[in-house]
């Protein structure tokens, strides 16, 4: 399975970090984003940017937060 790294910093979600994530899931199936202390070191932000990721992406991607870490994961098949 291919994992692939991503650093969020101070900038936050913004329409390149969209898409550079999408680059990364053409080659790899997993995208882990570590939230860095200039993106707001406090686990509830980090929970925020995931909400704000999923909707962002679509319906096919799932995501989960472990500590200050987001891995994403695109499914193949639509999710319903």
């Amino acid at each position: 399975m291919a994992i692939s790294n991503i650093q969020l910093g101070k900038q936050g979600i913004s329409d390149n970090f969209i898409k550079t994530l999408k680059n990364h899931f053409k080659k790899h199936e997993l995208v882990k984003i570590h939230a860095l202390k200039s993106a707001g070191h406090d686990k509830e932000n980090v929970k925020e940017y995931c909400k704000e990721l999923l909707d962002k992406l679509g319906k096919n991607y799932t995501a989960r937060v472990i500590g200050f870490t987001i891995v994403l994961k695109k499914w193949r098949k639509k999710v319903r």
